[in-house]
């Protein structure tokens, strides 16, 4: 069993990544770390964790710990992620991983340092309705893809949250606006090779709450938007000149509603509906990683492919400065 230690109380580990954990048949949350030594007691009293510990340090310094989770605000995912693989720690590492793809290099640096498994927390490429939309668009159910259409939106004008707070990392763009872009590159195997974006801020906040993107991945082009002050919504449509596929619960699984991936044929006439039940995204996420972990084989997503995806977006905050293409850098 691989032995987790999550790196700080924060919401999501909370509230879906934890419980998910504790469900793996392979892993086991052994501690949890906070510099707020109550909250660590309360969180491990919750669910259950044996081992608290008043400090990031102290935890990476166990030898009772073989993975680490990190949840902590983005401005530091790749600070402490520097640290757990140099203290000899797998580390998973919530998304985004980076503000900028440079930033993933010290990261990549120190996983090969220290051969010990990285990778950037994108759930939704373990779940079996992704895998199902790469694998009919793979064999044609579409026909040609022509467009892919995206919207991931929420509504969130707290002041004190980490996403309205620049110095941490906030912003629509690095919360969500990663989904799309993952998402359209990991069904398609495509990348986008230049962006147009409109991206409005916060005049209080000052981080981004709003973007609308254009994509050219060359055979087809890609439009979404994001927000983190609009009404809840989230889809992604992928439409070929044979038939579409809408992904109706794209990103939170269970939450937005059921998972269901609906194939439709080329005139509206016929349509196939999958269906995947409760699915445990983060539990399935959780597993692979603790396989690769082990040395056995696990499709994971890199942190290569961590570098291209924050191409993208660093290519959007680019594109949104002028009028016109902006090329993707090194894609």
């Amino acid at each position: 069993m691989l032995r987790w230690g999550i790196l700080s109380t924060a919401k999501i580990g909370r509230e879906h990544v934890i419980p998910q954990l504790l469900d793996t048949d392979n892993g086991v949350v052994t501690a949890i770390a906070s510099r707020d030594e109550a909250r660590a007691k309360a969180v491990a009293a919750r669910f259950g964790i044996p081992r608290i510990f008043g400090s990031y340090d102290a935890m990476l310094a166990s030898p009772e710990i073989d993975a680490v989770y990190i949840p902590l605000p983005t401005s530091q995912h790749v600070e402490w992620a520097v640290k757990a693989a140099d203290a000899g720690k797998h580390v998973l590492v919530e998304k985004p991983l980076a503000l900028d793809a440079k930033h993933i290099a010290p990261v990549i640096e120190a996983r090969d340092r220290n051969k010990v498994v990285v990778a950037e927390a994108f759930m939704v490429t373990y779940h079996p309705q992704w895998l199902k939309a790469r694998e009919l668009i793979a064999e044609g159910a579409i026909g040609r893809l022509r467009h892919v259409q995206g919207a991931f939106t929420y509504h969130n004008v707290d002041p004190g949250n980490m996403r309205n707070r620049p110095e941490l990392g906030g912003g629509g763009l690095p919360d969500i606006g990663v989904y799309p872009t993952v998402t359209a590159r990991f069904v398609t195997g495509r990348e986008p090779r230049r962006i147009q974006a409109v991206v409005e801020r916060d005049k209080i906040f000052g981080t981004d709450v709003y973007a609308s993107v254009k994509a050219d991945f060359a055979d087809f082009e890609m439009s979404f938007y994001v927000s983190t002050q609009m009404a809840a919504r989230q889809t992604m449509v992928f439409h070929g000149d044979e038939g579409f596929i809408e992904v109706e619960t794209p990103f939170n699984s269970r939450i937005y509603g059921d998972d269901r991936l609906i194939l439709h044929n080329v005139d509206h006439a016929r349509s196939t509906v999958y269906r995947f039940g409760d699915v445990r995204q983060y539990r399935l996420q959780a597993e692979a990683f603790a396989r690769a972990a082990k040395g056995e084989k696990a499709d994971l997503f890199s942190l290569e492919d961590s570098v291209k995806n924050q191409k993208v977006i660093d290519a959007i905050f680019r594109a949104s400065g002028h009028e016109g293409w902006e090329t993707v850098e090194g894609i």
